[in-house]
This record gives C-alpha cells, sequence and structure tokens, in this order.
C-alpha cells in the first residue's frame, strides 16, 4: 500500500507536457560605447593614452570583431570617483564587489519585469528563482536580493549560481526544465546578469593581451525567461518548447578559458584555440542530441548560440557548412551588445522570437521546427538544448 501511494504521489507531482518557455526579457546600462571609438574610451579613462603602440594593437582587434556597440556600466565618472579601478593590479576588489553587491539584482531586476509583464500572470505564480551572475558573490546573495525587489513570494524556492561562465544561461534552462517537468504548475523564473566592466575593466597592461583583448569582447547585460510546462491555453503564450538537454566536457581543454578572482578583480585567460576546439567538437554534440529525433541536416534547424567572438562563429559555420542565414541571431546579438557572459545565449533567443514575429514567420523558429541552443564555457564545458518552436498565432 504504502508503494502505491509514494507512486500515486510522484505521479501527481509530474507534468504532463515538455518544459516550455512563456515569455523572455532582457536589458543593460543605459551607457552605450560605439566599438569604433572603445580603445580611445579605454585608455583615456584608465589614463593609458602614453601607450601608444599597445593602443593601435587593441584598435585593430576592435575593427576587426565584428561589435558595432556594447552597453557597458562602468562611467568615466565612477572611474574618476575610484581611481583604484584603472590599476592593473590595484587592490580594487573591494569596490567592485561593492557596486556589484547592488547593481546585478538591479539590472536584473529589469530583465525580469519584462518577462513577467510579457507573461502577464500574477507575480505570486513565480514557483522557482534561477540567479546566475559573473559578479557579486555575497550572502544573502543576488537571487534573496531579486525576491525583494521583485515582491516574490517568501517561499519561492531559489538556486544561485555565481562565476561559473559563459555557459551557465543555458545550463540555467536545463535546470529549469527538470523542475518544472516535475514539478506540476510551477513556474522558473530564470535570470541572468553579467555586469563584465565592474568585475573586469583597468587599466591596460604590456604582456598582458588575452586579459586587454578581453576588454575588446565583453558587453554588460541581463536576460530573463520565464519556463513552466503544461501551458495555460488563453492565458500563456508558448515560444519554444525544451526538448532535450546535455552537457559535456571537450577532452584536454581544461586551460582553454582561466578564470580567477584576484584582488585587482576577476583575471582571465583566454586561448586563442577556443574556436577550433568548439569548432572540432560541435557536430559530435549535435549528432547525440539529434540523432534521436533523425535531424542530420543542420542546415534544417534553427541556431541560438552563445556568440563567444566572430572568430568562434566563423569557425563553426565553416566547419558544418552552414548558410550564411543560420548564424544571424548570435552575430546580430554580438554586433549590438558584444559577449555578455551567460546573457548573451538568452540574449540570441529572444533576437530569434522577434525576428520571427517581425518576419511573419510560421514559426517562433524562423520558420524552422526545430532547433538548437549552444553554451560554451570554462572547462571547456558544451551545454546543448534541443528546442521545438511553436507555430506563430496569425494575429502575431
Amino acid at each position: 500500500m504504502a508503494f502505491k501511494t509514494i507512486e500515486s504521489i510522484r505521479k501527481a507531482q509530474r507534468a504532463e507536457g515538455p518544459a516550455t518557455v512563456l515569455a523572455m526579457g532582457t536589458a543593460n546600462p543605459p551607457q552605450v560605447l560605439e566599438q569604433a571609438s572603445y580603445t580611445d574610451w579605454h585608455f583615456r579613462v584608465t589614463k593609458s593614452e602614453h601607450q601608444v603602440d599597445l593602443k593601435k594593437k587593441i584598435q585593430r582587434v576592435c575593427d576587426n570583431s565584428g561589435i558595432k556597440t556594447r552597453s557597458v556600466f562602468l562611467t568615466e565618472e565612477i572611474i574618476e570617483e575610484n581611481p583604484i579601478l584603472r590599476e592593473f593590479d590595484g587592490n580594487s576588489v573591494n569596490i567592485r564587489q561593492e557596486l556589484a553587491v547592488v547593481e546585478v539584482p538591479k539590472l536584473g531586476e529589469k530583465a525580469a519585469r519584462k518577462a513577467i509583464k510579457e507573461w502577464g500572470q500574477p507575480m505570486e505564480k513565480i514557483t522557482h528563482l534561477i540567479f546566475c551572475s559573473m559578479g557579486g558573490v555575497d550572502m544573502p546573495g543576488a537571487d534573496y536580493k531579486l525576491v525583494k525587489l521583485l515582491g516574490l513570494n517568501p517561499s519561492v524556492k531559489r538556486i544561485m549560481m555565481y562565476q561559473v561562465g559563459c555557459f551557465v544561461g543555458v545550463t540555467a534552462m536545463r535546470l529549469a526544465k527538470d523542475i518544472t517537468e516535475n514539478n506540476r504548475g510551477a513556474r522558473v523564473l530564470v535570470v541572468t546578469c553579467d555586469i563584465m566592466s565592474i568585475v573586469r575593466l583597468r587599466g591596460p597592461k604590456d604582456g598582458e593581451m588575452s586579459d586587454l583583448l578581453s576588454h575588446t569582447l565583453f558587453g554588460d547585460g541581463a536576460a530573463a525567461l520565464i519556463i513552466g510546462s503544461e501551458p495555460i491555453n488563453g492565458v500563456e503564450k508558448p515560444l519554444f518548447e525544451i526538448v532535450s538537454a546535455y552537457q559535456t566536457l571537450i577532452p584536454e581543454t581544461e586551460e582553454a578559458i582561466d578564470g580567477h578572482l584576484k584582488s585587482s578583480g576577476l583575471s582571465a585567460f583566454f586561448s586563442r584555440d577556443i574556436p577550433k576546439f568548439v569548432s572540432e567538437n560541435i557536430e559530435t554534440c549535435l549528432t547525440e542530441a539529434f540523432g534521436p529525433i533523425g535531424v542530420t541536416d543542420w542546415n534544417s534547424i534553427f541556431w541560438v548560440s552563445h556568440v563567444g567572438s566572430k572568430a568562434l562563429l566563423d569557425h563553426v559555420e565553416a566547419k558544418l557548412n552552414l548558410t550564411k542565414d543560420k548564424l544571424r541571431a548570435p552575430r546580430k546579438v554580438l554586433s549590438e551588445y558584444g559577449n555578455m557572459s551567460s546573457s548573451s545565449a538568452l540574449f540570441c533567443l529572444n533576437e530569434m522570437r522577434n525576428h520571427s514575429t517581425q518576419m511573419g514567420k510560421s514559426t517562433t523558429g524562423e520558420g524552422s521546427e526545430w532547433g538548437v541552443v549552444f553554451g560554451f564555457g570554462p572547462g571547456m564545458t558544451v551545454d546543448t538544448l534541443v528546442l521545438h518552436s511553436i507555430p506563430t498565432p496569425l494575429d502575431g
């Protein structure tokens, strides 16, 4: 009798349908920098204009980055008030921490409110919160602060993930899938917020090109999703179904991305071989994910990906013989925002949905039924999601 009771309880707990993305929202700091003039800005605010040769090297990188604009929280005024931020090896971790602890939940709140508004349901129906960030490690954390800022139910179940890396936005979607499919009626708010300028920006140092090159790439942003199973007909508007999820480590790449929190902020190393590592292993990930579905034509699916860099996207496109339109969404996000770490893939998902609507496509996946979401990061780790796009209503 006890076994039957437990089995019936478990059955009642599980949802019948797959996890579904129900709403999305994004947010960025108000300061937008043109990539063409970013080197001038960076060397000016860090009082490094005397390093003429180094500045020329970085300008060439900016010119070939595929980025046009980036949103950056740290302003010239903030840096003037906190000159320790300019120093490459300055003991600046305290001021960076003070800024991030306040600003990370605030920017995350802006993205979350947009997603909740689109969702259109009462705030108290959110049952779970997953928050991801590269900065502002604190107790209680950004997840707790966001509960207060939004006015969520105190009983909301929280998961906080700090400093995991660029792939963690996709990881959060995987966790949300597991939660919603095993908790009938669950509605998970996923929030990613990476204010990379707070944790990373500092003055240049000759001989530390990897660290400096990262300043030409990263932007600041936050993204939010509402994920749940069994959408309420006529009330909730499903966008994408999360069909399956996979994670793998690329062999012999543990040193390709290296990050350490130091007294001067987050120090990072990025190997030039990252695009090669990803492109040489991506088809294995695709085959594992889409084998059960019977999809083998990578041009037949829609593509949502962590933006990485222009070189990474170029390598993937060439390796898989993708048509130029397949990586449109990540290239557009990279161009307009740069690499926003864990938020990038979620920005791309939102861009995919928006473009599908604007172009009058038959589905949220730009007309394709099946699609992939990729996250890449330290490890090197690859998170892969298979998505099924939802038909677009005729009334838009």
